[in-house]
């Protein structure tokens, strides 16, 4: 799967236009669990240890598994990191990333944060990709957010999250809920 990602872009104008092309009606653990599932059994599939993290910005966790042994305790600090970066700034870790183009010293001097950006296990955000917003139509701002910290650099853990929502987007496409379609007699 991951030889077959695209390179995610890096134009920050088409990065925002990505991001805010998965804006759900609505997003609950069922939508969390079916995209946290789809992302473990694809990293699972190419052999790859990571962990999922899916919850809402108020802290509410709503998937967080991982996806094959091989997880230390350092990957939940860097799950909290990318959340945390994601529900300050809006945007995706990779946006981030882009925006700054790979520097975290740049990042993190230019919004004034002590301990830096996440480089050498230091500060409490960071620029690395792999952490990415949750949207939901007619609510301002960021509602959620999807992790993935692998053993692969952030543009692929970027790449893996956009292809797991896009994924989901499918499955979603024209599908009725049974208990939505009974009417009431």
């Amino acid at each position: 799967m991951l030889n077959s990602l695209p390179s995610p872009t890096h134009s920050l104008q088409d990065l925002a236009r990505e991001e805010k092309s998965f804006t759900f009606a609505h997003f609950t653990c069922e939508h969390a669990w079916v995209i946290g599932n789809i992302l473990r059994n694809a990293l699972r599939t190419i052999d790859v240890s990571a962990l999922i993290h899916i919850s809402l910005s108020s802290n509410q966790i709503l998937f967080h598994a991982p996806s094959m042994p091989g997880m230390m305790p350092d990957h939940e600090v860097w799950v909290k990191r990318k959340k945390e970066t994601v529900l300050r700034w809006g945007h995706s870790t990779h946006y981030m990333n882009c925006k700054f183009s790979g520097d975290a010293k740049a990042f993190a001097e230019y919004y004034g944060l002590d301990g830096g950006a996440g480089e050498n296990g230091k500060g409490k955000y960071t620029c690395e990709g792999g952490g990415y917003p949750v949207f939901v139509k007619g609510v301002e701002g960021v509602v959620g957010c999807i992790v993935v910290v692998a053993e692969v650099d952030g543009e692929q853990a970027h790449g893996v999250v956009v292809k797991a929502i896009e994924e989901y987007k499918e499955l979603r496409d024209g599908f009725r809920s049974p208990m939505r379609s009974m009417t009431m007699k």
